[in-house]
């Protein structure tokens, strides 16, 4: 007696999968592989010179800032042009013989020795900012705001000292200051009911810091002058300072470190070279082969 297995469904699926995969990699050889010249298509030839996708990338990041307001497509269109016809006015300039003139040598040499620099730099930057380093500037950042105080105020500006005393009497009878400060105060922020936010004592001229900075919360002024009016100041609130999430300065941070670490690269190059001014005396010519210091990150 012959005993028969019959196919179960699960079997059968298997079988069929096994046969669309043998399939799909059948495919995938008959295919080939994916050529680099299909990720950076030719989008143009000039008198049979291609222009490709990698050339309008580089022409927009040199171009980037009079592209700013087009949209994507006017802007594609456009850098193509430009391609087009450079490789048009170029060839012209080449029959012309224009790269053997002494002028175009000089600017040539300028060029790339300016793209060379800009290579390094770009590439010594991005090697410092590794998230280590970010870490360690933002920290040491946030030890100089910690504990600095800051004032939550509120202000009315007026033209004259008499119109001060009248509002200051007003909010003396109960008035409310946000309300006063819509209808009367001459300052942009009145819409806000003359709320200023938080602010540091530096942040304001020092008429108006000092009084705000010496006010209890919940407290109103005497008229303050300045240099913008008269004002009546009310403080909402005092804390000590906090630096910010580190997600909301990171970018400024990384801006910090990229430019530091540039800065020192080509301190380290200048002062193991031999640099000779001879447009000024030794002592002048010293001081200025130090490069510039890269700014400090906003404490904000």
């Amino acid at each position: 007696m012959t005993t028969s297995f019959p196919v179960t469904k699960t079997g059968m699926r298997r079988g069929l999968a096994s046969a669309a995969l043998t399939g799909v990699f059948a495919l995938a050889l008959l295919a080939g592989p994916v050529r680099a010249e299909d990720a950076n298509p030719v989008l143009a030839k000039v008198n049979g010179a291609e222009i490709r996708k990698s050339d309008l990338t580089l022409a927009e990041e040199e171009l980037g800032p009079s592209l700013a307001q087009m949209d994507p497509s006017t802007k594609e269109d456009n850098v193509l042009s430009f391609l087009i016809d450079m490789k048009l006015v170029s060839k012209a300039a080449e029959d012309k013989k224009v790269q053997d003139s002494d002028d175009f040598k000089k600017r040539m040499a300028f060029a790339r020795s300016r793209l060379l620099m800009d290579n390094l730099l770009a590439s010594e930057g991005k090697a410092a900012t590794t998230d280590d380093a970010m870490k360690k500037v933002y920290e040491e950042a946030g030890k100089q705001i910690s504990g600095e105080q800051e004032v939550h105020a509120r202000h009315i500006l007026v033209e004259t000292e008499d119109e001060a005393k009248a509002i200051e009497d007003e909010l003396k009878k109960g008035g409310d200051f946000a309300e006063i400060a819509k209808k009367k105060s001459k300052d942009p922020g009145s819409a806000d009911g003359g709320d200023l936010g938080f602010f540091t004592k530096d942040q304001m001229v020092p008429e108006f810091a000092n009084v705000a900075f010496s006010l209890e919360p919940g407290k109103i002024s005497d008229p303050v002058k300045t240099q913008f009016g008269w004002h009546v100041i009310k403080v909402e609130e005092k804390r000590n300072r906090k630096p910010p999430d580190f997600e909301q300065v990171k970018a400024q941070i990384e801006t910090y470190v990229t430019r530091k670490a540039q800065a020192d690269y080509v301190s380290k190059l200048r002062e193991a070279a031999k640099i000779e001014r001879m447009d000024k005396p030794a002592d002048a010519a010293k001081a200025d082969s130090k490069p510039a210091d890269a700014a400090a990150p906003a404490k904000k």
